[in-house]
């Protein structure tokens, strides 16, 4: 199933409430929401991506079992975005202070904040047009380092904040720069 986006906003203005039980009754699927209102559905990761989209998350999760810096955020976990978006990138992390910043009903929900950092691993599925144009979002919003990797054509493309995406050509590792300090993600497996 490719992904599909419906608009509701002449129908229903949905309240963060009732769409966060709209994604908890409906578990065998994604949802996303832009700052129009919009939702996307997407299918479950396929195989091949969701192996993958947890071999980084786990790369990131036991980097910071050992720095102690933040917490480490899988691709189900859904944020609400300062635009009002609703996003859940494959892989993210968040600064340890900025987590522990929000309410425990905060945390408990789709957390109203940006992830430091952010994944978003392409799948055979996915458009490359709609999905950097997550990544953008999550750099306007404030997020300080993103990924975007396109296995099929081997490319990462780099967003930093403040400054223009970087692309990469078939790189062996990145760099977590200064955002995830001596954080090192092979590709090897990637590819």
């Amino acid at each position: 199933m490719n992904a599909l986006t419906i608009s509701l906003e002449s129908v229903i203005d949905l309240t963060d409430e009732q769409f966060f039980q709209i994604c908890r009754q409906n578990s065998d699927l994604r949802f996303e929401r832009n700052a129009q209102g919009n939702i996307t559905i997407m299918a479950p990761e396929d195989g091949g991506t969701g192996m993958r989209s947890a071999s980084i998350t786990a790369d990131l999760s036991i980097w910071n079992r050992r720095t102690k810096l933040g917490f480490t955020f899988g691709s189900s976990t859904g944020f609400k975005l300062p635009n009002g978006s609703d996003r859940s990138p494959d892989a993210s992390w968040i600064l340890k202070e900025r987590w522990e910043a929000l309410t425990p009903e905060q945390q408990a929900k789709f957390a109203p904040i940006c992830p430091d950092f952010v994944v978003e691993l392409m799948s055979p599925s996915d458009s490359l047009k709609i999905t950097q144009g997550k990544m953008q979002e999550y750099q306007d919003n404030g997020a300080r380092l993103g990924w975007l990797i396109n296995r099929h054509d081997r490319e990462v493309e780099v967003y930093r904040i403040g400054k223009p995406k970087e692309v990469l050509q078939n790189p062996s590792s990145l760099s977590g720069e200064d955002v995830l300090p001596e954080f090192v993600l092979s590709l090897e497996e990637i590819w």
